[in-house]
C-alpha cells in the first residue's frame, strides 16, 4: 500500500505505528487506547498500513481486525535479550514471527533488549555477551526467514545497540540490515543523515521520528531518563524538531530505497481518562502534512 502526496509521480510506502498513540510494551508507560480507536484513527488519516504494536495488543492473527479498518500489516517490533542465550532469542522470535506471518507482514524489527524493564537503565556488556548478541541476531533472522519475513536490527535507546560506536560495531560484525530510526539514532548520538549516506546499502526499514535536540542532549548526558524525556517533549511531529528529515529521505530515495517509512512519534498518554487522547491523531496528521510539503523535492 502506498501513500501518495501532492505530486502524483512522487510516493513513499507510508505506515503508522501504535506507539504514536501511546501503545507501548513497557509496563506503566501510560494509558493504552483500545485497538478500534487507534486503528480507526489511522484509517481516518488515510493511512493504509501499520506495524503491530506490543505483544498482546492485537490478536494472534490480526488480519481480520486490520481488514475492518482497511489496513495491512507491515511488521512488528521485538525487543528481546540477544546477549544471554541464542536459544531463548530464537524462542522469542518464533512467537513473534508466527503472529507477523499470520497478519501478512514483511519485516521483523529486532532490538537488543537489556532484559530490564523499560529503557532507562543499561548495564555494561562484555565482549562475550556481544558475540552472543551477534549470533542470536543471525539466528533470529534465520527463524524469521522461515516465515517469509525479513529481519532488521533497530538501534534503540536503552538497548545494547544504541550509541554510534555500537551501531558501527554491529554493522561490522553482522550482515543484518538496520531499521533506521531517525529519532533513536539522534538520541544515541548518531547523525541519521550521515548514517544513511555512509551505509545506504544496509537500510532495510525506516522509522520516521523528529527529536528536540536539547532534550535529547539531556538524555545522553544522564540528566533525564528516557521515560521522563518523553513527557518533556523529546519527540515532536515531523518538521517541528531538529532531525533533517527532508535530507534523510532525499538520500534514501537517491539510493533507491524502496522499503517502508513508518511514522513513529513515541507518546505516553496520561493514565487519567481526561487526558488529551486526541493529540496522537493531531500530531500524526501534522507529520503527514510535513511529508506532503517536502515529498516533491525528496524524490527523483
Amino acid at each position: 500500500m502506498t501513500q501518495t502526496f501532492a505530486d502524483p509521480a512522487a510516493s513513499i510506502r507510508l505506515a503508522a505505528a501504535p506507539i504514536s498513540w501511546g501503545v507501548c510494551e513497557v509496563p506503566g508507560w501510560g494509558r493504552v487506547l483500545e485497538p478500534p480507536k487507534v486503528l480507526g484513527e489511522m484509517a481516518e488519516l488515510g493511512l493504509s498500513a501499520t506495524e503491530l504494536g506490543p505483544p498482546g495488543y492485537l490478536p494472534d492473527d490480526p488480519s481480520a481486525l486490520l481488514r475492518q479498518f482497511g489496513l495491512s500489516l507491515v511488521g512488528g517490533f521485538l525487543a528481546t535479550p540477544l546477549h544471554v542465550s541464542v536459544d531463548e532469542a530464537v524462542a522469542a522470535a518464533e512467537r513473534s514471527a508466527k503472529q507477523l506471518s499470520a497478519g501478512g507482514a514483511e519485516v521483523l524489527v529486532l532490538a537488543a533488549a537489556t532484559g530490564l524493564t523499560g529503557y532507562d537503565e543499561r548495564p555494561e556488556l562484555t565482549d562475550e555477551q556481544w558475540n552472543t548478541l551477534i549470533r542470536s541476531a543471525d539466528a533470529v533472522a534465520e527463524v524469521a526467514a522461515g516465515y517469509g519475513l525479513r529481519t532488521v536490527l533497530h538501534p534503540h535507546v536503552g538497548t545494547y545497540v544504541e550509541t554510534e560506536p555500537e551501531v558501527e560495531r554491529f554493522l561490522r560484525d553482522s550482515s543484518l540490515p538496520l531499521c533506521v530510526d531517525s529519532g533513536h539514532l539522534m538520541i544515541g548520538g548518531t547523525d541519521p543523515v550521515r548514517l544513511v549516506q555512509q551505509h545506504a546499502d544496509r537500510v532495510g526499514h525506516v522509522h520516521l521520528k523528529d527529536v528536540r535536540a536539547a532534550v535529547a542532549e539531556r538524555v545522553r548526558a544522564g540528566e533525564l531518563t528516557y521515560t521522563a524525556a518523553i513527557s518533556q517533549g523529546l519527540y515532536a511531529p515531523l518538521g517541528d524538531g531538529d532531525v533533517d528529515i527532508a535530507e534523510m529521505i532525499r538520500v534514501l530515495c537517491s539510493a533507491d530505497y524502496r522499503g517502508w517509512y513508518v511514522l513513529e512519534q513515541d507518546t505516553a498518554l496520561p493514565e487519567d481518562e481526561t487526558g488529551d487522547v486526541d493529540r496522537p491523531k493531531v500530531d500524526t496528521e501534522r507529520s503527514m502534512r510535513y511529508l506532503k510539503s517536502i515529498i516533491g523535492t525528496s524524490h527523483r
